[in-house]
């Protein structure tokens, strides 16, 4: 069986504040972490699709809120379905934009 799948050093996130509508990107290298709101991001994996593959990227994600008893997330997301594994928070969304070397 092929990979499908290769390491890559960061993930590129786009992360969304639905109160105030807005919207950042960042950056994050595979082992850190970022703070955006309430929330702390943990990548631990960022992974891009071989060349002979459709191109799509999925990162390994520790997403957890300040608050307590709120949503948080422990898992893969993928760039191309994010509707398949996605945070599920009343304030924040949290997208797959792509991975970085």
């Amino acid at each position: 069986m092929p990979e499908v799948w290769q390491p890559a050093g960061a993930a590129v996130l786009q992360l969304l504040d639905k109160v105030d509508a807005q919207s950042s990107t960042l950056t994050i290298k595979a082992g850190e972490s970022a703070q955006y709101g309430a929330l702390t991001i943990a990548v631990q994996a960022c992974d891009v699709s071989t060349p002979n593959e459709k191109q799509d990227a999925t990162a390994f994600l520790d997403i957890t809120d300040s608050h307590p008893d709120a949503p948080s997330f422990h898992g893969w997301m993928l760039k191309s379905d994010p509707s398949v594994s996605m945070l599920q928070h009343p304030i924040y969304d949290v997208r797959v934009l792509g991975c970085q070397p």
